[in-house]
Order: structure tokens, then C-alpha cells, then sequence
């Protein structure tokens, strides 16, 4: 049976979507609908024989290895303790600076992304640590909430981050430059986080009340400096400086941050048996989800291209007149949508088939275009009313608090990443820049 490809496309389309809708996990409802268009669209069995042969090479890229190492990087680093000695020498080194807990958050969650590549584990930690203490300092919800959701979602932009991975892999991008490309955005972001604070402060004292803290002298803060916090950047330049100075892949730099991380947590006396267990198990959890939803979403793909939709869809938007500003602007948007309603991972899968192609079809530098995909999953993670962020927060807020109060909190947020975009729009040397460095560094 002869289907238009607008057709084919508004069909894989709405099966997934409504799979979804009923409650099927979303890898569950990506290889339904996977099954029914290799029946529909690629002749039956043939098809179906097809489809398992494409599943299987999905999962077996070598480029996929450092996603279960990022994972496991982070897990160490949360259940060994690290991170709270860090955010507790970060806390007395700030010492009697103005709404100190509320930079403290961007300093220490900027600190946490670059270590665990979870926007999740990062939200989960500071809401944990820093909630209930900027609560009880009178701290106002976009200085106290506010900053958490904004550096959770650092951790999708700041390597390692394992859907930059995965959206290297499946976009046939280059890993390490996607990777180190999302560092001075970041930091640009993380940067305009610290000048929000600031200002909201000056305008409203009340939003971060002061209050009186011991001071510590300078050979304290010097060795807190050492003890707790330089270790945190070694791993750091495992994770990163070895891939900008051309001496480690993205895989062999990954394992080397796993093995730093269990270097310096035997050091400091707090690697345990449990720890091992906890951490192995917590990142197989989420990378056994990742991968079963890779399989359904790149055999998706590979259905959406044999049935022509793929084609179609290029071809058709080849007649629009849209300029490739207005295109980027519109996937921009459909991205921000899609993550009022469903997970980031999700998301990715559903419009990378659609987007990339689309991408080239523009001329937009994949590199570019792919920090812009990775800034609009950040901003989609606490786009209201659905983004995962929002409900982490309200898991681990104090009682009492409303889901739209975390809404309003993280709107001044969002617009900080706004700004970004529109930078990273006007000047793409921002993500460009340091990836050209590491290509001609070898």
C-alpha cells in the first residue's frame, strides 16, 4: 500500500506519541512503533529481520562506551562524599559574602556538573544540602530554589555529559569537540547565573538576608582550597583537559575520570565495598534505560528513512521560504515544547531523526548546532509545567512548598539561558572556539 510520506511520518508519529500517552515506557513505545512500520513500510518479515540487524549495530558503537563511565563517575562522586566536602569548603571559603549560599549553589552545582554529567544528581544533591539551609536563612525561593534548577541543567552542557554523547553518536558528530564545545557556554551561563544573584540582591536586600558567620583564617582557607577543592579540578582536566590537548579519546579520558574518582576516594578514606555496589548499580539503572531507548529510537530512524518520510520532510521544507535562522528558531521551540511534556532523553530521540537531517539540508555547523539541541534540553528541563527539574526540586523542597512557587523560581533562570542562545546565535566562535583548538592541537 502506496502512503505520501506526510502520511508515513504523521503516522510512526502519532503511534509513539500515543504509546507514550497511555503509560508504555518510552523505549517499549519507540519499538512498537519500530514493529509496526517494518511491517507497514519494509516488507513484513524481511523487514523485521532488517530491523533487528539495525538494532543491533545501534548498540555495539564504540562511541557509546563513555556514557556507562560518566555515569559511574558521577555516582562515586555522590555516594562517596565527595561532593558534600566540596560544597562545605566552598560554603567557608565564600565566608561572609552577600546571599554567600545562593553562589556557593552556582559555584559548587558548576563544580558538580563537570564531575557528574547528571542534571539529576546534581538538582538532587544541592536541593539536599542547600534548600533546607538557604530555607532556614530567610533566602527567598528564586535565590534559594532558583540557582539549583539553573546549574542542574549545567550538567547537559559542561562535559562529561552523556547525552552529548549520545547526540554525538547518533547526530555522527564529532564526541570529543561536542563535548569540550558546551565549556564556555557553560561557563557563560553559569556566569550570568552569579550576576542575576547579584543584582537580585542589590535590588532586594530581604531575598538573601545576612547573617553572622565564623570567619576562618587564611591558612584554613588555603588548605580547604587544597584539601578539598583542587583535587575536584584534577579530575576535571582527566575528564577534559586530556581530551582539548589531544592525549585521551572521550572513552579513555571517561575511564580515567572513573579511576581518579576511586584514586581520591580511597585517598580520603571513604571508598567503601557499599559505595562500589551503590554506584555500579545506580549508573547500570540508568544506562540500561538509555541504551533500550536508543534501541527503539535509532530504529525509528531507520523506519522514518525507508518509508521516505525522512526525504519528504527535506524536500518539503526545501520549498518553504523559511531562512535558516527562522528553521533553527522553530526546532528551537519544538524542543522547549516537547520538554513541558517528556523526559530529555525521550525528546532527543523523538526529533533528532527530523532535525538533523534538516541540518544539513541548512549548512549549519553540526558542531554548533548540536550546543544549541544540548541548550534547549538544559532550558527544557524546568520548562514548566512538566520539565523533569521542576519535579526532582519538589521532591527534596521543604514541605509546604507548591510546584508553582518552583515555577516562578525558575523563570529568571530560563531567561539567563535565553540569553545565552541569542549570543551563541549572534557569535557560534562561542561554541566554535575552543573545538578549534583541540583540532589543531591533535
Amino acid at each position: 500500500m502506496y502512503m505520501v510520506w506526510f502520511a508515513a511520518f504523521f503516522l510512526m508519529l502519532c503511534v509513539t506519541i500515543f504509546l507514550i500517552t497511555l503509560g508504555l515506557p518510552v523505549a517499549f513505545a519507540f519499538l512498537t512503533a519500530d514493529v509496526f512500520g517494518a511491517l507497514l513500510f519494509m516488507g513484513g518479515d524481511a523487514g523485521l529481520a532488517q530491523l533487528v540487524r539495525t538494532s543491533a549495530n545501534a548498540l555495539t558503537k564504540f562511541a557509546l562506551v563513555p556514557v556507562p563511565l560518566f555515569l559511574i563517575m558521577g555516582e562515586l562522586f555522590f555516594h562517596s562524599g565527595l561532593g558534600f566536602r566540596a560544597f562545605n569548603a566552598l560554603d567557608k571559603l565564600f565566608g561572609r559574602l552577600p546571599g554567600r549560599l545562593s553562589f556557593v549553589t552556582v559555584g559548587g552545582g558548576t563544580l558538580f556538573a563537570a564531575l557528574s554529567g547528571s542534571s539529576m544528581a546534581s538538582t538532587a544533591l544541592l536541593g539536599t544540602l542547600m534548600v533546607p539551609e538557604m530555607s532556614k536563612r530567610g533566602y527567598k525561593n528564586r535565590l534559594s530554589i532558583g540557582p539549583i534548577l539553573g546549574v542542574g541543567g549545567l550538567a547537559i552542557l559542561i562535559p562529561p555529559s552523556a547525552l552529548a554523547v549520545l547526540l554525538g553518536s547518533l547526530a555522527h558528530i564529532d564526541i570529543g569537540k561536542l563535548l569540550i564545545a558546551g565549556i564556555v557556554p557553560g561557563l557563560i551561563l553559569a556566569s550570568f547565573y552569579a550576576l542575576y544573584i547579584l543584582i537580585s540582591i542589590r535590588i532586594d536586600p530581604d531575598s538573601a538576608p545576612a547573617y553572622d558567620v565564623s570567619e576562618i583564617s587564611m591558612k584554613e582557607k588555603v588548605l580547604l582550597l587544597i584539601r578539598d577543592v583542587l583535587p575536584m579540578g584534577f579530575i576535571v582536566f582527566l575528564v577534559v583537559g586530556m581530551i582539548i590537548l589531544g592525549w585521551a579519546t572521550p572513552t579513555e579520558s571517561a575511564a580515567c575520570g572513573v579511576a581518579g574518582v576511586m584514586v581520591l576516594a580511597a585517598i580520603k578514606g571513604c571508598l567503601g565495598f557499599e559505595v562500589i555496589v551503590k554506584s555500579f548499580l545506580g549508573a547500570t539503572r540508568v544506562t540500561v534505560m538509555m541504551f533500550m531507548i536508543i534501541l527503539g529510537a535509532s530504529t525509528f530512524s531507520k523506519v522514518l528513512a525507508f518509508s521516505g518520510a525522512t526525504t519528504g520532510l527535506v524536500a518539503w521544507v526545501s520549498t518553504l521560504t523559511l531562512t535558516p535562522l527562522a528553521a533553527l528558531l522553530c526546532m528551537f521551540f519544538i524542543m522547549l515544547l516537547l520538554g513541558a511534556f517528556m523526559e530529555q532523553l525521550s525528546m532527543m530521540m523523538l526529533t533528532l531523526p527530523i532535525f538533523v537531517p534538516l541540518a544539513h539540508y541548512y549548512g549549519f555547523d553540526l558542531i554548533w548546532f548540536g550546543v544549541i539541541v544540548l541548550l534547549a534540553l538544559e532550558m527544557s528541563l524546568t520548562m514548566p509545567p512538566m520539565g523533569l527539574l521542576l519535579f526532582v526540586m519538589k521532591g527534596v523542597a521543604p514541605p509546604g512548598t507548591r510546584l508553582q512557587d518552583i515555577w516562578l523560581a525558575a523563570i529568571p533562570f530560563m531567561a539567563c539561558s535565553a540569553l545565552l542562545l541569542v549570543l551563541l546565535l549572534l557569535f557560534p566562535d562561542i561554541a566554535l572556539w575552543l573545538p578549534g583548538l583541540a583540532g589543531t592541537g591533535g
